[in-house]
Order: structure tokens, then sequence, then C-alpha cells
């Protein structure tokens, strides 16, 4: 199982940048999906998640601005950031609780991309 993000870079404040994660594999179901992210110095913490009947929740400093979405039959999730700001710089995690190959159900994390926020 592989779970592969894009579409991070670098953006002036209040712009907006789309993340992409596609899972891949031996998948047979996708549980909740979500996005955490960690700045230097600081601890990995949760961004936004959704399920997969797509009930979603939020981290304060972003709601309002971020949406979560998933694409069950592409077994990808997105976040559209808009309105960021220089705080919401980080390098960002998709995570997805899946099961595969013989039926094992376990939590894979993406490599990260790298969002910077100028301001």
């Amino acid at each position: 199982v592989q779970l592969v993000e894009s579409g991070g870079g670098l953006v002036q404040s209040g712009g907006s940048l789309r993340l992409s994660c596609a899972a891949s594999g031996k998948i047979f179901s996708i549980y909740d999906m979500g996005w955490y992210r960690q700045a230097p110095g600081k601890q990995r913490e949760l961004v936004a998640a959704v399920t997969n009947g797509g009930s979603t929740n939020y981290a304060d400093s972003v709601k309002g601005r971020f949406t979560i979405s998933r694409d069950n039959a592409k077994n990808t999730v997105y976040l559209q950031m808009n309105s960021l700001k220089p705080e919401d710089t980080a390098v960002y995690y998709c995570n997805a609780d899946l099961v595969w190959g013989d039926y094992v159900r376990n939590v894979y994390w993406g490599q990260g991309t790298q969002v910077t926020v100028s301001s």
C-alpha cells in the first residue's frame, strides 16, 4: 500500500493550494482519511478528516478556510486550502485507515508535502 501526496508548494499569504493524496495497492476498503501537518519544532497535528460516509471534522484553526473531500472510486483524498496564512506553513501528511491484502487493517501515512506561505 502506498499513499502519494501532491500539490504542495510556495504561495503568498491569502492564496490557495489544493493537496491530493492517492492510495494504491490491493486495497479492499478505506475508512477514515485525513490530513495532518507538522511545523518545525512542533508536534504533528490533525488538520482535517473525513469518514467513508463523508462526515468531516476540522481543526479550529482551519475551519472556514480549508475543505477536505474524497473520491472513493479513486481512493483519493483532497484538501482545498484557501486564505492561507504564514502559520499554515508546515509539512502536510495524509493518512488512511484501510483494509488491504489478506484483510489486514492498518493506518498508512504518505511521505509528506511541504506547504510554505510567505507573508
